[in-house]
C-alpha cells in the first residue's frame, strides 16, 4: 500500500532565484507561494515548481508522504514544512514531505 498523498513539486536548478521567478511569472503566469534568497515555490496552474540554487537545495521531485518519518528524522524548513530526502538507485533526489494539516 502506498503512503503517497500527492505529488507536491518538482525542483529545478537556477543560478538566480529572483531572475527565475520573474521569468516564470512573465512567461508562464506563475504565482509565488514562497520566496527567499536560495529557493522559491511557484504555482503554475495546478502544478508547483521549486526554483533552487545548486549547493543550497538539490534538484528533486517531492511527494507528500504519510509516515515520511519512517525513512528517518524529518527536518523542519523555513516555510513550515518538514521532510527528508532519499535517493533512487541512480542518485536522483526524492523529497518525502509530511502532509500538512
Amino acid at each position: 500500500m502506498s503512503n503517497i498523498r500527492s505529488f507536491h513539486h518538482a525542483a529545478v536548478s537556477v543560478d538566480n532565484v529572483a531572475v527565475g521567478v520573474q521569468w516564470y511569472i512573465s512567461t508562464l503566469s506563475a504565482c509565488v507561494l514562497y520566496q527567499d534568497e536560495t529557493w522559491a515555490l511557484l504555482e503554475v496552474g495546478d502544478t508547483r515548481i521549486a526554483l533552487v540554487i545548486p549547493g543550497e537545495h538539490p534538484p528533486h521531485l517531492a511527494f507528500e508522504w504519510s509516515g515520511a518519518e519512517d525513512f528517518g528524522p524529518l527536518v523542519g524548513h523555513r516555510d513550515g514544512t518538514a521532510s527528508l530526502y532519499i535517493e533512487d538507485p541512480f542518485g536522483n533526489k526524492i523529497e518525502l514531505m509530511e502532509p500538512q494539516n
